[in-house]
């Protein structure tokens, strides 16, 4: 039965072979059947090249026939309806992402010998590897560079120096992080190349042999250790390649000291099962070769902080040329070469996140051939790659925000003036609201005033303004660094619009400074006035400030009507079966304090203890005023009157319905004048809401809506 299986599965494996095989030779034939000039073959070489560079890497077949394909799209010397139906058509997808990364590079106002900026490096770094889709595409624009600077040698030195300085800061680093040494040595030798070509041939020389020679020479060690190694029944993998002109010369670097003091220019490793057979292939290396005195470290005994695992050793080898050796269990092999971000932290000397850590190493388990796992892509594409956004600036720097970061977020990154000057924003040359939610690969231009004028309506978190907290801390600071007498000059006028507007203002001031605990009349309107308290924090206030009376007594009217204003809200008491209604006049909400006053034919009138009206028939007849108090029915609403002032326009009502709908506020009555000659609408507006706090947040809605010059209540 399982050899049965056996059997199917490797059929399975040789069909989908086939078809892998069949998709990389419909490329081909598609690409020859494109008329012939000279762009398309220098695109068709370019691909060529590319291709065989990434063959070794194990990539998919889809992936291979978009890296043929990827050089003409990139150069419009074809485009994408020429796929037409043909058989690569399924990859327009996939080349059209991968044309989108070969547009990340610096910025066109670079100059020659202007190196970048090391955040500024690995934030771009960050970003190649937030915006591919699939991470192997990072893998062939890697490819791709390392093409680039193969065929430098014709080009200008600016241009060399310009491809040099992207390899060495961007592209070199990332080969190194994702493990793709095999790109990584070529990429770093080519860039000290161009950069240092003094240094690079002076270390060439002293070498005194070429690469090719060295690399025989490591041949012949690994066939001898292996042969000593299987005659002391020891099994073991050995590896070797000779040690780069850049890694030496970083070593030389380190060390200080000319060429004669590093040992590792040549350098083997050794995979065994375990730790006894690591100290045991030491014996038998140390048997065969003589080893330097100070050269030895043990970090299975005494592990790195990075928790890197390894034996290291010089000796003399064959024809006296020193050779170091590494000695390590396979599962050693793997925390280094993969489980360990660390290590390439320790390599670059540089630091990172947590959270980058993972990404890397999530990066490198899905590039391990042992891993196409598509779970494991939807994984790092949800939770890996989606916590930050990356934007360029109109210089071509990479800018890393946090997700959902608005151009305002973007202004305040750049700088904490240019935060508090900004007037405006383009993204990708267009203009766009300040709200706007940035996108991976947005170019964004912030357009500035003279004079910082940042508005308070920037720290409201539901106008989505700012995402970033560090953005709305400095907004803060540079409203709290203002002049206090302007604060609080400031926080006087808002404090005494929001209680106007609610018609409150039968509440002392020093009762609201001492609900909302800020100790006085003078400091709540300095916290205004920063904004450090919001208009909406004074409206709770004023509710809290006005308790519902003790109930006593509740006898529903023989009249009541379910509709807002109905007696079943208000509690009479002492007298029972009386109808009640809402005075128009001042139109009282919970939890303003009411009194009833009997009329001659309309029952109850229920007035706010403060009107007008109220005060004139009390004053006349004070025998028909009765104590009154709110009801407590949990779908209770009670009119309200405002009047609206705007600037007229198209969609204005519209917007302003829009809002109540939002609110689930019941409109009960609208009437509008207009001045055509003033361009202004007047809007008198009765609606029902559940209580004051809610009308306090329908009136700031209101406020904030284009054209509307003041919303307050009508009384």
């Amino acid at each position: 039965m399982k050899t049965g299986n056996m059997a199917s599965t490797d059929h399975e494996k040789q069909a989908k072979n086939v078809e892998q095989e069949g998709i990389v030779a419909d490329a081909r034939q598609f690409l020859q059947r494109l008329p012939e000039n000279d762009a398309t073959q220098a695109a068709r070489a370019e691909g060529e090249a590319i291709l065989e560079i990434v063959q070794p890497l194990d990539l998919s077949a889809q992936l291979q026939a978009t890296v043929l394909l990827y050089p003409l799209m990139r150069d419009d010397a074809a485009g994408m309806n020429d796929l037409g139906d043909t058989p690569v058509a399924g990859l327009q997808d996939l080349t059209d992402k991968l044309v989108q990364l070969g547009r990340f590079t610096l910025s066109d106002d670079w100059q020659p010998g202007e190196a970048l900026a090391s955040q500024q490096s690995e934030t771009l770094r960050k970003m190649l590897l937030s915006v591919a889709s699939d991470p192997r595409l990072v893998l062939i624009r890697i490819a791709e560079q390392l093409q680039r600077i193969r065929q430098a040698k014709s080009a200008t030195a600016d241009e060399q120096h310009r491809l040099a300085i992207e390899t060495q800061e961007i592209y070199a680093p990332l080969a190194n992080r994702l493990g793709v040494w095999q790109l990584k040595w070529e990429l770093e030798d080519l860039a000290f190349r161009y950069l240092e070509p003094a240094k690079y041939r002076f270390i060439a020389k002293a070498l005194k042999e070429k690469r090719k020679e060295r690399e025989n020479f490591i041949v012949d060690v690994c066939a001898i250790l292996q042969s000593e190694l299987e005659s002391e029944g020891i099994s073991a993998e050995i590896s070797g390649r000779p040690k780069h002109i850049y890694s030496i010369w970083r070593k030389m670097e380190r060390k200080e000291g000319g060429i004669e003091q590093i040992f590792d220019v040549r350098a083997v490793r050794v995979f065994v099962n375990d730790v006894a057979a690591c100290y045991a292939a030491l014996g038998v290396v140390h048997k065969l070769w003589a080893y330097l005195p100070g050269e030895f470290d043990d970090y299975i005994a005494n592990p790195k902080e990075n928790d890197y695992k390894s034996l290291h050793t010089a000796v003399i080898g064959p024809n006296g040329k020193t050779l170091e050796v590494q000695i390590r269990t396979h599962d050693m092999h793997r925390q280094a070469e993969l489980g360990v971000a660390a290590h390439w932290r320790y390599k670059e000397g540089s630091g990172s996140t947590a959270a980058f850590d993972r990404k890397i190493q999530f990066l490198r388990q899905l590039l391990d051939p042992a891993n196409r796992d598509s779970d494991l892509l939807d994984q790092i594409r949800d939770d890996v790659l989606e916590d930050r956004v990356y934007a360029l600036s109109p210089k071509g720097d990479v800018v890393e925000l946090t997700a959902n970061a608005t151009p305002l977020d973007f202004a305040y990154h750049v700088h904490t003036q240019v935060g508090h000057r900004c007037r405006g924003a383009k993204v990708n040359g267009r203009i766009v609201p300040l709200t706007y939610k940035i996108n991976n690969g947005d170019k964004i231009e912030i357009i500035t005033g003279k004079h910082a004028q940042p508005s308070r309506d920037w720290l409201n978190p539901q106008a989505g303004y700012l995402a970033a907290p560090r953005s709305r801390t400095k907004l803060r600071n540079w409203f709290r660094q203002q002049d206090r007498e302007q604060n609080q000059k400031h926080g006087r006028d808002i404090l005494d619009r929001e209680l106007n507007r609610l018609n409150a203002k039968d509440i002392p001031l020093e009762d609201i400074a001492r609900t909302m605990k800020v100790g006085n009349v003078e400091a709540l309107c300095v916290a205004l006035g920063a904004g450090d308290v919001t208009s909406a924090a004074v409206a709770r206030a004023v509710q809290l400030l006005r308790p519902k009376e003790p109930l006593t007594e509740f006898r529903k009217s023989a009249r009541a009507r379910k509709k807002s204003g109905s007696a079943d809200q208000v509690i009479v008491q002492g007298v029972g079966d009386l109808l009640c209604n809402f005075a128009r006049c001042c139109r009282p909400v919970p939890p303003e304090n009411i009194v009833g006053y009997i009329t001659r034919m309309r029952g109850v009138s229920i007035h706010r203890e403060d009107c007008g009206n109220f005060l004139h028939l009390n004053a006349s007849n004070p025998e028909r005023v009765i104590e009154v108090s709110w009801g407590t029915p949990s779908d209770a609403s009670y009119p309200a009157d405002l009047t609206i002032e705007a600037y007229d326009r198209h969609g204005l009502l519209r917007d302003i319905s829009n809002v109540l709908a939002d609110e689930k506020v019941a409109v009960e009555g609208l009437r509008t004048k207009s001045d055509k000659t003033r361009m202004e609408a007047i809007m008198d507006l009765s609606v029902s809401v559940s209580d004051l706090a809610a009308l306090s947040r329908v009136i700031n809605r209101l406020e904030q809506l284009p054209n509307v010059m003041s919303v307050r209540r009508r009384v």
